[in-house]
């Protein structure tokens, strides 16, 4: 049972573990080369600003991708704690950094699939992780007792926990995280000097694809540098289907009905593709534990009442996983179930609520 707790590092991530952990009870020493911060995440009631005078029960190293290894093997010789886990999210440097030493089967990697744009402890929240994926990598030689301390901290944090082995994680992550956002950035980064006018034009698809763009970069720099060669292969491939698709838009370009129809094709290919893989991702978000939850709500069918809810829906489009229909009883009546991961399903009931929809409607 996990008791006492080191967090390494008091930033967005480290104060909001130490918040979380501290509101379970757990004695938290609080550690950064910069104290005020580790003040601040004091204040904040993340934990003390001390070092623990035993080794810990567990550690949790808090601190940017590119010296998680050399702050590992620091604290490991050290004795800091029993057993240590990180929020690196980039798995293998620190497996490197340790696979000689003698403390290999005291280190679990760890990712919290979680974030903010605004760095630092003042962001931090307790409730950070509720609900959200919490990756943990062991090694071949991480033994049975640190990776069950790791697997108690994801559930003191109110986590969902995933165990993958360490190349796997980070070959998936660079798919699903890091190559999305350098896409955002590189689409952002066609905004920068964009004309007014076009500005004004711009809707929630827009802001959804460039949302992640706006995080910290120097933080991203460094989790990009740390998975580079997995993140270079994907990205080359995804040049390549780029290139493919330019060449299809320029054979639309020719008067030429032959290239007209070999460009419409890979074209409709790609589509057809996105639209497979957008099923793929809103198939796969309510595995792994996450609970989902159903908003039910009950129209009449009058003239454009369904445009109006819709309208709202669209709002919090990021985070539902499906729309139904449903013909109720009365010969007017529908109801509208919409499938949400959590915490949205509550905002969008209380905001449906609010305009005054009819919510949770028996049919």
């Amino acid at each position: 049972m996990i008791r006492t707790t080191a967090v390494v590092g008091t930033g967005l991530i480290g104060t909001s573990v130490g918040l979380a952990l501290s509101s379970r009870g757990v004695d938290v020493h609080l550690i950064d080369i910069d104290e005020r911060t580790a003040r601040v995440a004091a204040a904040l009631g993340a934990g003390t600003v001390s070092a623990p005078a035993h080794p810990v029960d567990i550690a949790v190293l808090a601190v940017p991708p590119h010296v998680t290894s050399k702050v590992l093997t620091e604290q490991q010789s050290r004795g800091l704690a029993r057993t240590y886990t990180d929020v690196a999210g980039v798995t293998g440097p620190a497996y490197r950094a340790v696979r000689s030493g003698p403390h290999l089967a005291d280190y679990v990697g760890g990712h919290p699939m979680t974030g903010g744009e605004q760095p630092g402890p003042l962001a931090a929240r307790r409730d950070l992780f509720e609900d959200r994926r919490w990756v943990l990598t062991p090694g071949p030689a991480t033994s049975q007792s640190a990776l069950n301390r790791s697997l108690e901290l994801v559930s003191l944090c109110r986590a969902v926990p995933v165990v993958m082995d360490p190349a796997s994680h980070d070959r998936a992550i660079a798919l699903v995280s890091h190559v999305p956002h350098v896409v955002s950035a590189l689409m952002a980064a066609r905004l920068e000097n964009a004309p007014a006018e076009a500005l004004r034009l711009v809707g929630q698809e827009v802001r959804e694809l460039t949302g992640i763009a706006g995080e910290d970069p120097q933080l991203w720099s460094e989790i990009l540098r740390a998975n580079v060669s997995t993140v270079a292969e994907i990205l080359g491939d995804l040049a390549t289907h780029l290139d493919a698709t330019l060449g299809a838009l320029h054979d639309l370009a020719l008067d030429a009905p032959e290239a007209q129809e070999r460009g419409l094709a890979v074209l409709e290919d790609l589509l057809h593709r996105g639209q497979r893989g957008t099923s793929a991702v809103r198939g796969r978000a309510l595995d792994h534990g996450t609970r989902s939850a159903t908003v039910s709500v009950g129209i009449e069918g009058r003239p454009g009442e369904l445009r109006r809810l819709l309208s709202v829906v669209e709002e919090f489009k990021r985070h539902t996983t499906g729309i139904d229909v449903e013909q109720c009883a009365r010969p007017s009546g529908l109801r509208i179930r919409i499938d949400a991961l959590p915490p949205t399903a509550g905002l969008l009931e209380a905001r449906l609520k609010e305009e005054g929809w009819n919510v949770l409607a028996p049919c």
